[in-house]
């Protein structure tokens, strides 16, 4: 297919595809499918590889948001039967970490309820990251509290954060679709804020809430233009209780689809499938692996992922590699233009060529590569053209939605 052909050499180019190519990965067919995934893992492998990169959640605060975000479950007004906590201690957070990191999680994430942080919750948050410092220095740590004040990013930076998430989520057209308490220039300042405190910008969307094709490539032009490192691709989970319960717009492939779209127009970015995979991708969580490079390990915020081990099972037996810790995330000529590099920790290691790419080779992080395979292996295509098929039901599995009752605030042991 031209159309393949002309993206997979932008790719390897770093070059911006147009709005109208971008658009028709998007309209391909179910038939074309595993050309689409092909062409798009040339592009992922030529810039990670075969790593996948874990990283885990920690909800410091759950629920009891005065947002009112139609698509979360922690909003104001929700009915979701949702965990609700205030701010956990240092030490129960830094232990709930410890539990991602244990699983192979190379970055933890901290998250937070709530509009945006006072200076005293930038305080709680900066002891949080002191102790999960302490535990493991080498471990990058994000956090994602809602929408930032000024000098709030950098005192951030300074108490050791490596990365600051505040998504898009959707295109600026049809933001007011979905809240109505922010706008999207709030989320474009923050993102911004935290990019100019040298803290690597993490910004991705949500697909499934009702939106277009245009407004799907909108909101990835937007991320690449703000200069995102990392995108992550949720895919709505549709929560009883909250305004978009029954917007059940998804398949596996369409899945597939944005994925690739994504990973066209942001080649060499870290792209992750967040949350909902389990949901939406279901048996064809493999081939999203083709397409991304990272993934949460576990469970969400306050959905249930699959398990674990699972999750490494699936990494293991699709033929990936979980990310170590002294290997960098984004190519070299990303990474050099990150202050500090993918995350503190991990740039140290990587300032030598003989510790750029782990023990990978160089190819992955910026370009002297062999040149990668050429579409799937003609041993899987077959299986995986099966698998296609039978996740072409148009039915929604609305019984994969599980409430998070494990894990830090609560008492049972987390899925990690």
């Amino acid at each position: 297919m031209d159309l393949l052909d002309t993206l997979t050499a932008k790719g390897l180019r770093r070059e911006l595809p147009t709005r109208e190519e971008a658009l028709a990965v998007l309209a391909t067919t179910d038939d074309e499918l595993l050309d689409v995934v092909a062409a798009a893992g040339k592009v992922r492998r030529q810039w990670f590889g075969r790593r996948v990169k874990l990283n885990y959640l920690v909800n410091l605060k759950s629920g009891l948001c005065p947002e009112d975000c139609s698509y979360c479950s922690q909003r104001l007004g929700s009915k979701a039967e949702i965990l609700k906590y205030t701010w956990l201690k240092p030490e129960q957070a830094a232990e709930a970490a410890a539990a991602g990191l244990a699983g192979g999680a190379k970055r933890v994430c901290l998250v937070a309820s709530g509009r945006g942080p006072t200076d005293r919750d930038i305080d709680r948050v900066a002891d949080t990251i002191a102790a999960i410092k302490d535990a493991d220095a080498q471990v990058e740590v994000c956090a994602c509290l809602g929408l930032l004040s000024d000098n709030q990013a950098e005192r951030l930076k300074a108490a050791g954060a490596d990365a600051y998430n505040h998504n898009l989520n959707t295109s600026e057209a049809t933001y007011g679709d979905i809240t109505t308490t922010h706008t999207y220039a709030d989320r474009v300042d923050t993102v911004q804020k935290a990019h100019g405190a040298g803290l690597s910008a993490c910004s991705g969307l949500i697909a499934g809430m009702g939106e277009s094709d245009e407004d799907l490539v909108d909101v990835v032009f937007a991320l690449r233009d703000l200069g995102s490192d990392s995108v992550p691709v949720n895919f709505l989970i549709p929560f009883e209780g909250t305004p978009l319960a029954q917007e059940w717009n998804l398949s596996p492939q369409r899945c597939l689809r944005i994925l690739a779209m994504v990973r066209f127009v942001c080649p060499d970015v870290e792209v992750r499938i967040a949350g909902g995979r389990e949901v939406h991708l279901r048996s064809l969580q493999p081939l999203g692996l083709e397409i991304a490079n990272s993934i949460f390990l576990g469970d969400y915020l306050t959905s249930e992922g699959q398990a674990g081990q699972a999750d490494l099972d699936m990494i293991k037996d699709a033929g990936f590699t979980v990310e170590g810790a002294g290997e960098r995330t984004l190519p070299r000529h990303r990474a050099d233009a990150v202050a500090g590099g993918c995350g503190g920790a991990a740039a140290s290691a990587c300032g030598t060529e003989a510790h750029a790419c782990g023990t990978g080779g160089c190819g992955p992080c910026g370009g002297h590569a062999e040149p990668a395979a050429t579409g799937a292996p003609a041993q899987a295509e077959a299986g995986a053209k099966a698998l296609i098929e039978a996740e072409s039901s148009d039915e929604a599995r609305t019984d994969l939605v599980r409430v998070r009752r494990r894990g830090a605030g609560t008492e049972l042991a987390p899925n990690a």
